[in-house]
């Protein structure tokens, strides 16, 4: 069982929020978590890399010389890739390199990511986090109260809020993401995170929903 202090906006500790990270995870498989990440990763690739081959090079068809009798070796088109501005032996062509695990598996790989999170005291808990309108100075005095500032950090949040998220974009390798777009890239990506109560709770009552 985990005891994470709860901060309030000023970066004073007012409570404490007790939280098992085996009720989100009994075990941390680190080769699944690997996995979901380099599928996130391949599903990041542009893939739009592309050479040419014979058949796209400009240019005659025709023999370049009769076959014998020159004193040079044999050729035939211009275009050969061993001439210069020939075409490529083995054309490289645009691809897409997204692929999907099963389902369960990138779950499962979310839920591990957020416990390895907690146990290495690397989740930092709000009671609350909103804004009547866009502020990104006042969420920077919120990150530096809370020694959040200077590195990396994913704040989370129970549902979409516009206004945070509008208040932490322009702030340095911060991002911003409600619970239900979480994935292991996201979560292990960051050096820690910044989670309110609700979002923990959503966090919590999802991954109990899913057991079910």
């Amino acid at each position: 069982m985990a005891s994470l202090p709860v901060y309030n906006k000023t970066g004073k500790k007012v409570g404490s929020y007790e939280i098992d990270p085996a009720e989100l995870a009994p075990r941390i498989n680190k080769q699944l978590l690997h996995d979901a990440v380099v599928m996130y990763q391949a599903s990041q690739r542009q893939g739009s890399v592309r050479t040419k081959s014979r058949s796209d090079v400009s240019g005659t068809t025709k023999k370049l010389y009769r076959q014998k009798g020159t004193g040079h070796a044999r050729a035939g088109s211009r275009r050969s890739n061993i001439r210069r501005g020939g075409g490529h032996t083995f054309a490289r062509h645009a691809r897409d390199y997204s692929y999907r695990l099963p389902r369960k598996a990138v779950r499962a790989a979310t839920r591990m990511a957020l416990a390895s999170k907690i146990q290495d005291e690397q989740v930092v808990v709000i009671d609350e986090l909103a804004f009547s309108e866009p502020a990104t100075r006042e969420m920077a005095a919120i990150l530096k109260a809370l020694s959040c500032d200077g590195q990396s950090l994913l704040v989370t949040t129970e549902s979409h809020d516009e206004n945070v998220y509008k208040s932490a974009r322009n702030i340095q390798q911060v991002a911003v993401s409600p619970v239900a777009e979480l994935n292991a890239l996201d979560v292990l990506a960051p050096r820690r995170l910044l989670v309110t109560k609700a979002a923990l709770d959503a966090i919590r009552k999802k991954a109990a929903a899913t057991e079910d």
